[in-house]
């Protein structure tokens, strides 16, 4: 996506052989200040996802995916092996609850079986751009699928504007690019296609106020920031088309965990015959669970993050 006239993806490389390094945007920074910040040994990486410098499934399982790769050319003399298992469980322990952080790592895992360190470090950083290269080809396509069903919103409000509200974010800072939940609404305005989207503050850490909203202004989509619990008052006059959120992990039957507060706009969608989608990428299925109440690990993160404010100050 575009910042200030630059195309921009969520994490990307610069310079060549030795002096190649990581690059991710510090989201805990936006919308105040857009900074690239260099990532340089495995524990920059840790702290970045840990921390939520990135966030967002897809994100995180690209971020993993090269802290492989940095883990693998950063590697000390000794055991590679046992070095490179102890790193991915590191990077493993960081986020619980997205699926796509555990998924990128075992397809490193298979990728760099059986070879020696050289060849692994380039199978490691081969991967890790596959990895982020399929993330942004998948989101476009997400784009592309629910493009048809705005498109098919808009024909029956006789090319009205059709009202969107999303929860958290899942645009193209949660992805490599594009987005899953706002990829459809980015396909639908550069389309032509009449859009607004309600921004749900998102609490505790606003990611809706801080991230959805900025990359929105950015693309020049209308857009309004709405309390959190506005969601079922817009729905209830008619105010609100389609639900679209993304979702952190998704289990075989269909259940998808997403940010704290989703469900709430689900019954609410539900209460009102207002249509709820969820878009995602397949790397956030897990088949392995069936009962997302029951199965989905949900993250319990520092309490500061209710008690304490953040803005452009260090006091607020």
């Amino acid at each position: 996506m575009n910042v200030s006239g630059r195309h921009y993806r969520t994490i990307w490389t610069e310079g060549e052989g030795e002096e190649e390094t990581l690059f991710i945007i510090d989201q805990r920074l936006l919308p105040h200040e857009f900074r690239a910040l260099p990532l340089r040994s495995l524990e920059e990486v840790c702290f970045a996802i840990r921390e939520m410098q990135v966030r967002g499934a897809g994100l995180i399982g690209a971020t993993a995916a090269w802290g492989v790769w940095i883990a693998a050319r950063t590697a000390p003399e000794g055991d590679f092996s046992a070095f490179m298992a102890q790193s991915m469980e590191k990077l493993r322990a960081t986020r619980p609850t997205a699926s796509n952080l555990a998924w990128a790592l075992d397809r490193q895992k298979k990728a760099m079986a059986g070879l020696g360190r050289r060849e692994a470090v380039a199978a490691a950083r081969a991967e890790a751009q596959i990895i982020a290269d399929e993330d942004a080809s998948f989101c476009r396509r997400i784009g592309e699928h629910g493009l048809a069903v705005i498109r098919e919103l808009s024909a029956r409000k006789g090319g009205e504007c059709v009202n969107i509200l999303t929860h958290c974010n899942a645009g193209w800072l949660a992805f490599v690019d594009y987005g899953s939940a706002l990829s459809p609404v980015y396909a639908a305005f550069d389309a032509g296609i009449p859009v607004h989207v309600w921004v749900d503050e998102t609490r505790p850490r606003n990611q809706g106020a801080s991230l959805t909203a900025w990359e929105l202004g950015m693309h020049g989509v209308p857009h309004d920031l709405v309390a959190d619990n506005v969601g079922g008052h817009l729905m209830q006059h008619g105010m609100v088309d389609m639900v679209i959120t993304g979702a952190d992990r998704v289990t075989r039957r269909g259940d998808a965990a997403n940010k704290i507060g989703t469900y709430l706009k689900a019954l609410a969608a539900h209460d009102n015959n207002v249509p709820f989608y969820v878009a995602l990428p397949s790397s956030t299925f897990d088949f392995s669970l069936s009962d997302g109440v029951r199965d989905i690990p949900i993250e319990e993160r520092n309490a500061d993050e209710v008690r304490v404010m953040s803005g452009l100050s260090e006091k607020g």
